[in-house]
């Protein structure tokens, strides 16, 4: 009777035992693609610090390549010329677009982080920022992390988010640093300056056009003028003689 009860104690304890590995296994499968994600995180995460590290993480989650660029979309508030790269995997560089920048390079081996850190001039005075992010592998494979949750909802591609505390008593925006002259600032003053000799150059045109025109006049006149003088000294010479005889 006692071993037939042992016997029962251990089955039971068998298939708990299998159970639990199976319920393991299941959460482990559901959390698997889950689990990948892409987060920031700051060192001075208030409104309107200044000089703050964004260190960011997007972690691999393909089997067949590794990350080999980022594209992130900046936030309101954080324009592309105010942030420097601080930190990066080795020959990766951040280039500016019109609404953020590019961050990448070789592509990283199968499986690994793409971990990296900028320098932000100043914060903007936010609640939250949000990071919307492209990850591109060397496979040409992309994974999108550009969803803004709204009122507390769960989205499947969250993008990088920041919470921000408030700002420090007496924090004030910064002037925004100068600007680099356009590419085009040389070509906008060129068609100024011509059109502005193009007046000067049709005037002296008209002036040497005009002066052309009075010299012409005058030798037309001097022209015409020599055969009546012509006629007038014979008529003179024979009436000269005529009075003689």
């Amino acid at each position: 009777m006692n071993r037939s009860r042992a016997r029962l104690r251990r089955l039971r304890f068998r298939r708990l035992g299998i159970s639990a590995v199976g319920a393991l296994v299941v959460v482990g499968v559901a959390a698997g693609p889950a689990a990948a994600h892409a987060e920031v995180t700051a060192s001075d995460p208030r409104a309107l610090a200044e000089n703050v590290t964004l260190s960011f993480t997007s972690e691999a989650e393909s089997e067949t390549a590794g990350i080999a660029e980022l594209r992130v979309v900046l936030p309101k508030g954080i324009a592309p010329d105010a942030l420097t790269l601080k930190d990066a995997p080795k020959e990766w560089k951040l280039t500016a677009t019109a609404d953020g920048y590019t961050i990448g390079g070789p592509a990283l081996p199968t499986g690994t982080d793409a971990e990296y850190s900028v320098t932000v001039r100043q914060l903007p005075d936010e609640k939250s920022l949000a990071f919307k992010t492209l990850e591109t592998y060397g496979d040409g494979k992309v994974s999108r992390w550009i969803e803004v949750p709204t009122d507390g909802e769960e989205v499947d591609n969250p993008a990088p988010a920041l919470e921000l505390k408030a700002a420090a008593p007496g924090a004030k925006p910064i002037s925004p640093g100068p600007s680099p002259a356009p590419s085009s600032a040389a070509p906008s003053i060129r068609p100024s300056t011509a059109s502005s000799s193009a007046p000067a150059a049709s005037a002296g045109a008209r002036a040497t056009s005009a002066e052309g025109a009075g010299s012409s006049t005058g030798a037309v006149g001097v022209i015409a003028a020599v055969p009546v003088l012509g006629a007038a000294g014979a008529l003179w010479w024979m009436r000269r003689n005529r009075g003689r005889a």
